[in-house]
């Protein structure tokens, strides 16, 4: 049978890759992805065969690895973070009904919310939940619904793609959101570019965060009530000491 992996190449350095997700790579004939992301990874594989697609086209990405895959190669989907956590492999197993002699094989990777915790110290070390602030496959209404029962539950949150040109202000509106349940002074973080050349970090609150600049290349962490500024670090209490 074909073999179509699907590999999360994780935040963007090639050190924070799983030693999997390489070996799946190297032993790929073919590599596809997302143009940015084939960019990481192709001073690392050379002698691979790239093919990507712009974005708005991972229907057509999908087709193009198992049309690519029928035809006795070794494929790799790469995805950046987790493929399995708003990455592709979900679209993979949709299309491969189509592909019935192409076996799938999941992949995963640090995605940002583990990779930017790390920057950032330990916000997600008791319950949390990720949310997308993309409105473009998620009607916004639902995720309105969604901020506000985590925030009312007490949740870290912690948010994806919570700016772009079209959106640059579902940041504030989420916080706005948010701040129903939880109090201004709410220890939150910031972490730009994870694991890419210009990271950074900071952590400031809730009321600092509603006004603060982000793009789609940050991720957003907002804590729970037992969150604490440590020496500048964010970090949630997991109980420990009530045991």
């Amino acid at each position: 049978m074909n073999k179509l992996y699907v590999v999360g190449i994780g935040p963007g350095a090639y050190e924070k890759m799983t030693i999997e997700a390489a070996q799946a790579l190297k032993n790929s004939d073919v590599i596809i992805g997302y143009t940015v992301y084939v960019d990481l990874v192709k001073e690392h594989f050379p002698g691979k065969e790239f093919m990507t697609t712009p974005m708005k086209k991972e229907v057509e990405r999908c087709q193009m690895a198992f049309e690519e895959a029928i035809k006795g190669k070794t494929v790799s989907m790469i995805c950046s973070g987790d493929a399995g956590v708003y990455g592709m492999a979900g679209l993979m197993y949709e299309v491969g009904v189509n592909y019935p002699q192409v076996e799938l094989e999941i992949i995963p990777g640090v995605t940002a919310a583990t990779g930017g915790a790390a920057v950032l110290g330990a916000p997600l070390i008791h319950d949390f939940c990720l949310i997308s602030l993309s409105d473009l496959l998620t009607p916004w209404e639902k995720i309105e619904t969604r901020l506000l029962e985590a925030s009312k539950a007490d949740f870290v949150i912690c948010l994806y793609n919570p700016s772009s040109k079209k959106r640059h202000d579902y940041l504030e509106k989420a916080c706005n959101l948010m701040m129903e349940y939880k109090a201004p002074d709410t220890v939150c973080g910031i972490v730009g570019n994870i694991g890419r050349e210009g990271e950074s970090m900071k952590v400031l609150t809730l009321e600092e965060l509603k006004t603060t600049k982000v793009d789609m290349f940050t991720t957003v962490f907002v804590g729970n009530s037992q969150t604490k500024n440590i020496g500048g670090k964010m970090v949630t209490p997991r109980g420990y000491k009530n045991v």
